[in-house]
């Protein structure tokens, strides 16, 4: 991880701000700039646990983080200890130990025994700048907490980074979610990912959400999640264009808007839109290309030079045509509609589903705008397999929308993502 020091800048600064905050050493707003307040938090933070207080998050500093960033620690077990007592010094509960050590016999600790200890903090952080790094070490922190869901790879991006799912449930009825395909659109990977912490909580709390019971739930389905389509997109949206990227020349060129990626850029690494890139309507979506002005790769809309060209779409293709989904939801921005028809198809109970989500999210249910209307995945999953498929356009304005949306949209679409597997 990079040094952090007065005048630094950027997602890594937004992260430790958000997490400072969160276990009460005030770091001030979480705006990604490294100043005096967030200073004193560091110092502070670093009296606390023995460490050289400097102010400066180096090595040391960052190991400590990471054990709260992934939301638990390891521990050994000493004479004497219980899971009462040891809960009380990582302010977590005692189902919240038994829960990630699910073999291990509460009533009969053996000295030197390794437990994994869950901090009483939520993993998944929601009020902050969501890359490709951060999503990997929330998976991570999931994992060790809650070791019942089933995490796994569809494939690979360009850059060889792993297109991670996330699988709850054990039931025959299989869904699937996923998002950012579009790198502005990355406020949908949190979305995701809170709910799946959220639904994993509540199924080893046996509670319920929104009325919901959750047990009943995974029982009966399986929910498959892709939290990130496009990582490399999204980490160059977030992160900037680096030196050492393999097509540092090629994005300078295929960037001709004036404007930075950050404002622009929807399109995987390589300048293909991968929501145009799929085989339903594909030459449909390419004829319509020099009206929207795209000859080449670039920002966005440029369907590839032919269908299914990127690792990132074949993986979700290939993954799709492996299992037996009812139904699919693809997350966007924006719009706060739901599109759910792909030419004259109309798949069963495809319209009443849909209507049930508008009813769940309050958005409107509406028929696709001509500029989205082919290549997409929704659209190729509904050709496909003649099942309902739904692209949920969340929030509203322009993307990237603001993470202080997130509360709202998250809001809006719980019900919907308890709901697609039992509709």
């Amino acid at each position: 991880m990079e040094t952090l020091r007065i005048g630094s800048t950027g997602p890594n600064v937004k992260l430790i701000q958000s997490l400072l905050n969160r276990i009460g050493y005030p770091a001030g707003p979480i705006d990604g700039v490294f100043g005096e307040q967030t200073r004193s938090a560091v110092i502070a933070f670093q009296r606390d646990n023995r460490l050289t207080a400097d102010g400066i998050v180096g090595p040391a500093t960052w190991s400590l983080f990471e054990r709260f960033l992934e939301g638990y620690d390891t521990y050994i077990v000493q004479s004497g200890d219980t899971f009462f007592n040891i809960a009380r010094r990582y302010y977590t509960t005692v189902n919240a130990i038994m829960t990630a050590n699910p073999t291990v016999d509460p009533m009969n600790l053996r000295i030197s025994q390794e437990l994994i200890i869950p901090y009483g903090i939520d993993v998944v952080f929601t009020n902050i700048d969501y890359t490709y790094e951060i999503m990997q070490r929330d998976i991570q922190g999931l994992q060790a907490r809650y070791p019942f869901i089933e995490v796994g790879s569809i494939g690979t991006s360009v850059l060889g980074k792993d297109l991670t799912y996330i699988r709850l449930g054990t039931g025959p009825v299989e869904v699937s979610y996923n998002g950012s395909h579009h790198s502005l659109e990355w406020i949908t990977t949190p979305l995701l990912m809170k709910f799946i912490e959220n639904f994993a909580r509540a199924y080893a709390r046996g509670t319920s959400i929104r009325g919901y019971d959750i047990r009943d739930i995974w029982s009966r389905s399986s929910i498959y999640i892709v939290p990130m389509v496009n990582p490399d997109g999204v980490d160059l949206v977030l992160e900037g264009l680096q030196p050492d990227n393999p097509y540092y020349d090629q994005l300078l060129e295929w960037n001709d808007t004036g404007l930075p990626f950050s404002q622009v850029w929807q399109a995987n690494i390589r300048g293909v839109d991968l929501n145009r890139n799929y085989p339903a309507g594909w030459e449909e979506a390419k004829a319509q290309e020099p009206a929207f002005g795209i000859d080449g790769p670039g920002p966005t809309r440029y369907g590839g030079p032919s269908p299914l060209s990127e690792p990132e779409t074949q993986a979700m293709a290939e993954f799709t045509r492996q299992r037996n989904f009812k139904l699919v939801l693809a997350y966007h921005s924006q719009g706060r509609v739901i599109f759910w028809q792909y030419r004259d198809m109309l798949p069963p109970r495809s319209r009443e589903i849909g209507e049930i989500f508008a009813a769940a999210s309050g958005y409107l249910l509406s028929d696709v705008p001509y500029e989205a209307a082919y290549a997409g995945y929704k659209d190729w999953f509904i050709q496909e397999y003649n099942r309902p498929g739904y692209t949920m356009e969340v929030g509203l304005g322009r993307n990237p929308l603001p993470i202080t949306q997130f509360d709202t949209i998250y809001n809006n679409n719980e019900e919907v993502l308890l709901l697609a597997p039992i509709v």
